[in-house]
């Protein structure tokens, strides 16, 4: 019952967090802490252990969360099973990197910007991704949970377990002028969520 209260309160915060602004795009730590919140699926680029492609980069689709859509942590939870082909480059490799865009919501969209344009923000991050456990994994579930509900039903016998991206860097192309960088220090240190003039909405 518990748990069914706190994913329904989640689920309000996600809702509430539709419509919040865009941050002006010179506040680049900002903007990529927006970003990662925002998407609800990232393309994850793994080093192949499978032949034909053995060695070579591997890009695939994952669901992720950093939590409730506007009171995000900015640390990306995957829900993950050792089945799947990405999670076994992992495991040889731990090294990634996930890109998220907006172009994924309604921004782009709605502003004519294609998915490859600047002005359609998106952000790479660099890292590893490592399996997490105890209350970060409790953690990890409400933010996966509350934006992918459907993973609650996914079949017990894939053993699936949580994991998260161990960010080492960001990029991020958000204008014109070429990709920009931002610290782990500086990503986690920024505030996505605030008050600004000269913004943009979703």
């Amino acid at each position: 019952m518990m748990m069914m209260m706190m994913m329904m309160m989640l689920m309000l915060v996600a809702a509430l967090g539709g419509s919040l602004s865009v941050p002006p795009h010179e506040q680049v730590a900002r903007m990529a802490r927006f970003v990662v919140n925002k998407c609800e699926w990232a393309s994850m680029a793994t080093i192949s252990t499978h032949d034909p492609v053995r060695g070579q980069p591997f890009s695939n689709a994952f669901s992720i969360s950093d939590g409730p859509a506007g009171n995000g942590t900015g640390t990306p939870y995957l829900f993950l099973t050792h089945l799947e082909i990405s999670v076994q480059d992992l495991q040889v490799n731990p090294q990634s990197s996930l890109s998220v865009s907006l172009a994924q919501t309604s921004y782009c969209k709605n502003h004519g910007f294609d998915p490859q344009s600047p002005l359609c923000a998106h952000i790479i991050l660099s890292g590893s991704v490592v399996e997490v456990n105890g209350s970060e994994a409790s953690v990890a579930k409400a933010a996966l949970f509350s934006r992918h509900p459907e993973m609650i039903d996914w079949p017990t016998d894939h053993n699936w377990f949580f994991a998260k991206m161990n960010i080492t860097q960001v990029w991020v192309l958000d204008y014109f002028g070429g990709v920009k960088t931002v610290t782990p220090e500086e990503y986690y240190r920024a505030t996505p969520y605030r008050k600004h003039s000269g913004s943009d909405t979703l």
